[in-house]
């Protein structure tokens, strides 16, 4: 079950990683450089691996939403100030 959770994680990372990768090799409107990539990469496995930590280490569901919210919360903080620089 473990390694079911590490793949699913992998591959939804690759997934994500996809959707700016395509429509830059169609377009020049994205410019992600590879260090763009590895960054949200990153940043991705990351926040998956917490979950998963949470997950196994919670058994209620309302005790695994909180934990699991904040973590999200976290990543699309970071990734707004990579972005945008929301913060500063």
């Amino acid at each position: 079950m473990e390694n079911k959770r590490f793949l699913l994680i992998l591959g939804g990372i690759g997934v994500l990683l996809l959707i700016p990768a395509v429509p830059m090799q169609f377009s020049n409107e994205g410019n992600w450089k590879p260090f763009d990539f590895k960054t949200m990469g990153f940043l991705l496995l990351g926040t998956g691996l917490l979950c998963v930590v949470v997950l196994r280490a919670v058994k209620s569901l309302i005790a695994r939403l909180i934990p699991c919210g904040g973590i999200l919360l976290v990543l699309l903080v970071i990734w707004a100030e990579l972005a945008v620089g929301i913060l500063g």
